[in-house]
């Protein structure tokens, strides 16, 4: 781990921190809620290792990198421009772009906006969805799940934080980071975070990892975090004009058979019945992991290093 280099580049306004090891191709590793460039250390030192040049910045609102305070600067469009800014600083025409959670969220709308900059883009646990006419994305999870499902309790400024400052933060992410329950988060307000049982830490996290978690969201705190959520909506009216546009890059697609977003109602139809192929006209492999939850490039990251090697490799 010591051998991964971390430097700060000025990127669409903001400062941004990025881990990056190795020379060649370059791989950038976008990654989810409530992560860290940390959460793709086991593929850094990997495809490394393997004649890349492999890139994990903190996205905006993360660990060392800047934090605008308003919601309202966490829309794709700015992430991406953040990531498009950080191409051309560290002087990277394309990349080979792999992307988890939040992170794939990014990447899908990276290469809608910009397939230019993109070699191939391998892709986990939340599948390429088409932007909705008339309904927003918090409006139809609020319709599919009520109030209580945890996108829509993310919403309010100020209230999931103060949830979250009553567990001790090493706890909160022993309990996001292990949970293992595929059904939907529902928390309803009078429980709270604060009254989740915490589960035993499993075989491929340690207290090191989550110390490290820990100890930047105690420093930066969540609300950069949580604002993608909050400016989720303003994303989908801001990106009307790409409506309908297809992904035109080449695609792998990764997800746990435990893994919550893959039990959202309708998913796994859209995944598995040709939907997802005619969006995604590119789409060369779907993989479905047996028994492997969320976070999956953690869970199994021998597995799925090996997965972004062997179809990178191609290209």
């Amino acid at each position: 781990m010591e051998k991964i280099e971390h430097t700060t580049v000025t990127t669409n306004g903001i400062k941004m921190h990025v881990a990056s090891l190795g020379s060649g191709p370059v791989i950038l590793f976008l990654h989810g809620f409530p992560e860290l460039w940390y959460t793709w250390r086991h593929q850094l030192l990997s495809l490394s290792s393997l004649g890349y040049r492999c890139v994990a910045p903190d996205l905006r609102g993360y660990g060392d990198t800047d934090a605008p305070p308003s919601a309202d600067s966490y829309t794709v469009l700015h992430i991406v421009g953040d990531l498009v800014g950080l191409l051309d600083a560290l002087g990277v025409d394309k990349v080979f772009l792999v992307g988890h959670d939040w992170g794939a969220i990014i990447a899908w709308h990276f290469c809608q906006l910009r397939p230019d900059r993109v070699n191939a883009l391998v892709n986990m646990s939340v599948a390429y969805r088409p932007r909705h006419p008339t309904v927003k994305p918090v409006d139809g999870m609020r319709a599919l799940f009520g109030d209580d499902f945890y996108i829509c309790r993310f919403q309010e400024p100020g209230e999931i934080e103060e949830d979250f400052a009553q567990i001790d933060t090493a706890n909160l992410f022993k309990l996001i980071l292990g949970s293992r329950n595929p059904r939907p988060p529902c928390i309803p307000k009078e429980v709270g975070f604060r009254g989740l049982p915490v589960p035993p830490l499993p075989s491929w996290l340690s207290e090191d990892d989550i110390n490290y978690f820990a100890s930047k969201f105690n420093h930066k705190g969540f609300t950069g975090a949580l604002n993608y959520y909050r400016a989720w909506n303003l994303s989908w009216e801001l990106t009307a004009p790409w409506s309908g546009v297809q992904i035109q890059v080449p695609v792998k697609f990764i997800v746990g058979d435990q893994d919550l977003t893959y039990h959202i109602p309708g998913v796994k139809e859209y995944i598995n019945n040709g939907r997802f192929k005619q969006d995604v006209p590119f789409l060369q492999e779907v993989v479905v992991m047996e028994g492997v939850a969320h976070f999956i490039n953690q869970e199994k990251p021998e597995e799925i290093s090996k997965h972004i090697y062997d179809f990178i490799k191609k290209f």
